[in-house]
């Protein structure tokens, strides 16, 4: 199909989800994990994390090299291993061959990566440093500066998939994940690609990323335990969990899905972005910025806010984080009191690859009409204000058809992902 063809904006759907978080390697680990109210949450061993301050994270429980060909596995970073895995399984799951385009019979100049990262695997420059210091230029392997650049995941797995459509990567702090869904909602609807696999990976559980957050303050200082140490919109938080992982959804334009006869788990309805301008690592405690993201992404889907129907919050569990987005949460919808959940309790802050992990559980939260509870939410903060999912997973509310997933980063960066539901894809 032609841009020319497509002048008009198509509609966009979700055909397709892949995921590896702490709770596990595949979306059914992750499904299971958020409604049994489990957490992935460990504490790190290892010498090089034995006199950090905090030492329990978000990790994935698996060494991703073990399930890829030793060959392929040793030319990626961590991001990239966890990435390709995901974006397997979104493919597969949308009813493609595997294998990719070739086996698929897909144009793969149709098809498109779009997927977030901060650094992606900060520990490869750190080992080629490493190496570079203890034996000298000569130690530092070739594959260091490939390795190193954020946007080796989504070169992988357009190699991976044999993609040529294009793969972009997309750096927004925490909202990278949910800004690369974004663009390739965007970049399906004018007719530019019909299909992408979209969302963020990211490997940033190193020393020296531990220490720095830890010295920001950051960091919960809890250790695992059947609790999360971290505890989003809770009275005693105190901090976010690192973590890792990837989360990719296959988008797709809405013709091309039902030609083909593909399961269609919702629609992608739209998005917004705003930025704070206020302060390189806090947020505005006002909220106003990202206020602005909600009623963009609002009105992108062609929505009002009587349709919001569940809210799936950023809550990194930091005071003033939580607090910024529940009043902005309160200022959008005003009396309408909406289920929220946020799953950072469950998983960690996955950094880059949080929007496209929580876009996961979103999509999932519309297709089985119930919305996961919030681990470690303990006790209500009276500030919040909201009507948290605690305890045991709700059904999702009959009046209404939209979900929202929220993303914001350190320097204001607001990302905010509407999903509409379907009345082909719901499975209750």
């Amino acid at each position: 199909m032609s841009v020319a063809a497509a002048s008009q904006p198509r509609r966009v759907v979700v055909t397709g989800l892949g995921a590896v978080t702490p709770l596990g390697v595949g979306v059914g680990e992750l499904w299971h994990g958020l409604l049994d109210g489990r957490h992935g949450i460990r504490e790190l061993e290892g010498e090089e994390f034995a006199g950090l301050p905090v030492r329990v994270a978000g990790v994935v429980p698996v060494d991703p090299g073990e399930l890829l060909p030793r060959p392929v596995a040793r030319r990626m970073n961590r991001a990239a291993r966890f990435g390709v895995l995901a974006a397997r399984e979104a493919w597969a799951d949308a009813g493609f061959t595997e294998g990719g385009t070739r086996e698929s019979g897909v144009d793969p100049e149709r098809v498109g990566v779009s997927l977030g990262a901060i650094l992606g695997d900060a520990s490869v420059l750190v080992g080629g440093d490493r190496a570079l210091r203890e034996r000298g230029p000569r130690a530092v392997s070739p594959l260091t500066t490939p390795m190193t650049v954020p946007s080796q995941a989504a070169s992988q797995v357009s190699l991976d998939l044999h993609i040529t459509g294009e793969a972009r990567t997309v750096t927004s702090a925490c909202a990278s994940g949910t800004e690369a869904i974004g663009q390739a909602i965007d970049r399906i609807r004018y007719g530019q690609i019909d299909i992408a696999l979209a969302g963020g990976a990211e490997a940033v559980v190193t020393p020296a990323i531990m220490a720095s957050f830890a010295a920001m303050r950051a960091l919960a200082d809890g250790e695992p335990s059947n609790d999360s140490p971290s505890r989003p919109f809770a009275k005693d938080r105190s901090g976010f969990v690192n973590g890792e992982g990837a989360g990719i959804l296959v988008l797709e334009a809405e013709e091309h899905a039902r030609a083909r006869g593909a399961r269609i788990y919702c629609e992608a309805a739209g998005w917004g972005l705003s930025a704070d301008a206020h302060h390189m690592a806090a947020p505005d405690p006002s909220g106003t910025g990202v206020a602005l993201a909600l009623r963009r992404a609002l009105r992108d889907a062609g929505g009002e806010v009587g349709d919001i129907v569940h809210v799936n919050a950023h809550a990194t569990a930091t005071i003033e984080g939580d607090l910024a987005e529940a009043g902005a949460l309160r200022a959008v919808l005003g009396r309408r009191k909406v289920p929220v959940t946020a799953l950072k309790g469950h998983l960690g802050h996955l950094q880059g690859a949080a929007g496209g992990v929580e876009a996961v559980a979103a999509v999932l939260t519309l297709h089985h009409g119930v919305v996961p509870p919030t681990v470690g939410a303990g006790e209500d903060d009276d500030a919040i204000d909201l009507d948290v999912v605690r305890g045991a997973p709700r059904a999702l509310p009959e009046d209404g058809d939209l979900v929202l997933s929220n993303s914001f980063g350190f320097g204001g960066h607001n990302a905010v992902l509407a999903l509409r539901r379907t009345a082909d894809g719901a499975d209750r």
